[in-house]
């Protein structure tokens, strides 16, 4: 059973957690879930973890499961993630933040751009998976929410740091007319395989590409370090994108 406190979720572990580790719950309110965010409270820690939601709303409603993309550090939070957290461990999770994309099947037809800086990639994976999810109901039942095309813009310091390639290149993929990606690497020192070739930029993500996919359908979304948030969120706006269509996290 789950005890809802306000606006905190009780459950359990559901898989020994590693790298981006799983967590099975049984919500009473799934939509919650669609934040981008989780305090992690743990019995005995009296740290309180702050991770993001890397899955998408469905796997919590299908499977009740969500991901949590948790970095190996001496946080401890994560120490107790990595180290202590075994089958059915309990924790308590408070659900929050703004950063996410929930459309109703009536609401207009949008197209995402999705600007993430290192880290920064775990809220959008779970907005990329979203989108997936509302093609494939679309496709399979001919109703749902009209989704238009997501572009992904991932900038990472070089191909081992770029998290979830294999996730997000599977997508693209599975929706070549609808999901692309520019993945790009500002110190890479060694040979990029072939795979992800087509799919490299070397450099930083620019403002005239940014610019590019400027439009009145289009919704961006912005998460890294405050410092790319910022700069991004600034050229929107000087572009004369409203202040409504741009979303943006920033991790420290």
């Amino acid at each position: 059973m789950v005890v809802v406190i306000p606006r905190l979720l009780r459950g359990s572990v559901g898989a020994i957690c590693t790298q981006a580790a799983p967590l099975r719950l049984t919500p009473s309110a799934l939509r919650h879930l669609t934040r981008s965010r989780v305090d992690f409270f743990i019995p005995g820690v009296s740290v309180v973890g702050g991770f993001s939601i890397c899955s998408s709303p469905r796997l919590l409603e299908q499977e009740r499961m969500i991901e949590l993309a948790v970095k190996h550090t001496n946080h401890p939070p994560a120490l107790w993630i990595h180290n202590q957290c075994t089958l059915d461990s309990e924790v308590a999770l408070r659900v929050g933040g703004q950063f996410f994309f929930d459309p109703q099947p009536s609401d207009a037809s949008r197209n995402l751009v999705l600007i993430a800086g290192g880290v920064g990639i775990n809220p959008l994976l779970s907005i990329l998976r979203h989108a997936a999810d509302l093609y494939r109901e679309r496709a399979s039942k001919g109703q749902g929410y009209e989704m238009g095309t997501v572009r992904l813009l991932y900038s990472a310091k070089d191909t081992s740091e770029l998290l979830f390639k294999k996730n997000i290149l599977d997508l693209v993929n599975e929706f070549p007319e609808k999901i692309a990606c520019s993945l790009h690497v500002t110190k890479q020192t060694t040979q990029i395989s072939a795979d992800l070739r087509p799919y490299i930029t070397e450099g930083r993500i620019t403002e005239k590409e940014i610019r590019d996919y400027i439009s009145k359908e289009t919704l961006f979304y912005i998460c890294g370090p405050p410092p790319m948030t910022d700069f991004f969120s600034k050229e929107l706006e000087s572009s004369r994108v409203p202040r409504e269509h741009i979303c943006f996290e920033k991790w420290w």
